[in-house]
Order: structure tokens, then sequence, then C-alpha cells
């Protein structure tokens, strides 16, 4: 049910998902889906788990091998990728908030962070900057991403040419800290 309420939120956004259209597009009646799931909210927080492994299986496995420029551009083409390719599902990941450091959305949370450390580890980020440079980070991937998905740049620049930007203005900032 929930790969299924995810699909149907990148075709019609989160906001748009509902349990009866969940319903009407696997073919069964609505009250056959509490057997899945608990209801809307429990839905959306499993595809929002669901959002966050496969964006932290994408990202990381991007910057396997990979240091420095590299990782960087790896993990945020990456996770550029996986917004655009899945707009609702993502959508659902804004302002989910784990309900404990078992809950399935702060594992896969933990996941996509984890592909966004090691990128930082060929930088000589200072321990203590490290939750800044992964917010930075989280920041610039994610607004460009979102803002790119919802057609936000319709201006005369090449949007993969900005974003390649994007990467080398972060990479000489890493480096200069």
């Amino acid at each position: 049910m929930v790969a299924a309420g995810a699909a149907i939120a990148d075709e019609v956004g989160i906001a748009n998902l509902t349990m009866g259209l969940l319903a009407e597009r696997v073919g069964v009646r609505t009250p056959s889906l509490y057997k899945h799931v608990a209801g809307q909210e429990d839905l959306v927080r499993r595809i929002a788990a669901l959002a966050l492994s496969e964006a932290g299986d994408a990202v990381g496995g991007a910057v396997q091998g990979y240091a420095g420029r590299d990782a960087l551009a790896a993990a945020a083409r990456a996770f550029r990728a996986f917004v655009l390719d899945h707009p609702g599902r993502y959508a659902a990941t804004i302002g989910v908030e784990p309900s404990g450091p078992d809950d399935p959305v702060a594992t896969a949370g933990g996941r996509l962070l984890d592909g966004f450390t090691a990128v930082l580890r060929g930088y000589a980020i200072k321990e203590p900057d490290v939750d800044h440079a992964l917010r930075m980070l989280r920041s610039l991937c994610h607004g460009f991403a979102t803002l790119q998905s919802a057609n936000g740049f319709q201006w005369s620049a090449e949007v993969d040419e900005s974003f390649e930007w994007l990467i080398a203005f972060t990479d000489r900032g890493l480096r200069a800290l």
C-alpha cells in the first residue's frame, strides 16, 4: 500500500493523496486499507520513511568511491534527481518528525544524512561545524531541487548550468573552512 501511495503522491502531489484515491487505484474498498495503515497520517509517515530511505540509498550509492568535490557533485546530483523523479513522496518528508530514535522516519533520515556526512569527510570540517555544514548541504540541495520541481526557475539561464555552478560554489566554500 505504501509503494502505491508513494507512486500516487508523485503523480498528484502528497496534498492530493487521499485514502479514497489510494483505494480506488489499488482496487479495494477504502475500509480495506485500514488493515495496512492506520489512516492518512500513518500513510504519509510511511511514505516519508520510504522516501528518506530511497533518497539515502541514492545519495549513499552515488558517493561510493568519491571524495571532495566529486563526492559533493555525486551526492547533489543524486539528491536532485531523486526529488525531480519523486516530488510527491519527497514532499512527504518535509516537516515529518520522528517519534523516537527507532522510528522508521529517524532511521531512514539517518541514512540520508550518512551520505551527506560522507561528503563532508572529504573536507577539513571541524567537528563543531559538521551539523552546520550538513544543514547547509541539505538546504542547498533541497532548495534547488524543490524549486526546480515546482518550475521555479523560469528565466533564461540553463538550470543544469546553475546547478553545476551551485556545486562549484559549495565546494569552494567547504574548502575555505
